[in-house]
């Protein structure tokens, strides 16, 4: 399986263009600015040049973890995972797999389906770890609610990138 390099450079900057829509003062922004308690002036300091740049470095790694997670081709097996008749009466023979198996490389690979699993992994995985972080740092859940949605929103159309695009 190899890895769509644009699909990846893509997914990662949803996280920065849907910051920019999302925590903006007439979207969540003054909730999320509410809920931490930081000001304009809070705001306005620290080196933003690393924030951002740091962000993105973020989001591709990110985005490097939402390929497996939401595409499921990534080794012999996955790719047959809905056809065991096939795999009883082929075997597990090397040879000519690329043309053998062809049809079965693209199962799954779809924006929906990676929609979905960026969606269920902001559930199963986004929210219990944001959540048991709100809790010991003392935030609200307005404070836990708000970046939860945020991320989940922005799993979920970076697996839709990442398996759609192929």
């Amino acid at each position: 399986m190899n890895f769509n390099i644009y699909a990846l450079i893509t997914a990662s900057l949803v996280p920065m263009v849907l910051g920019f829509i999302y925590y903006h003062p007439k979207m969540m922004g003054t909730v999320w600015q509410k809920a931490t308690g930081l000001s304009d002036e809070d705001l306005k300091k620290g080196n933003m040049l690393a924030i951002f740049g740091i962000s993105l470095l973020m989001s591709f790694l990110l985005a490097v973890q939402m390929y497996p997670l939401t595409v499921h081709q990534m080794h012999f097996y996955s790719a047959l995972m809905n056809h065991e008749n096939e795999m009883k009466t082929t075997g597990t023979a090397v040879y000519n797999l690329t043309e053998q198996f062809k049809p079965y490389l693209n199962e799954f690979r779809t924006f929906k389906h990676g929609a979905l699993h960026g969606f269920l992994a902001g559930v199963f995985f986004v929210l219990p770890i944001m959540a048991t972080n709100g809790m010991f740092e003392r935030k609200s859940w307005r404070y836990i609610l708000v970046n939860w949605l945020y991320w989940t929103i922005c799993i979920t159309i970076m697996g839709a990138i990442i398996c759609g695009w192929q």
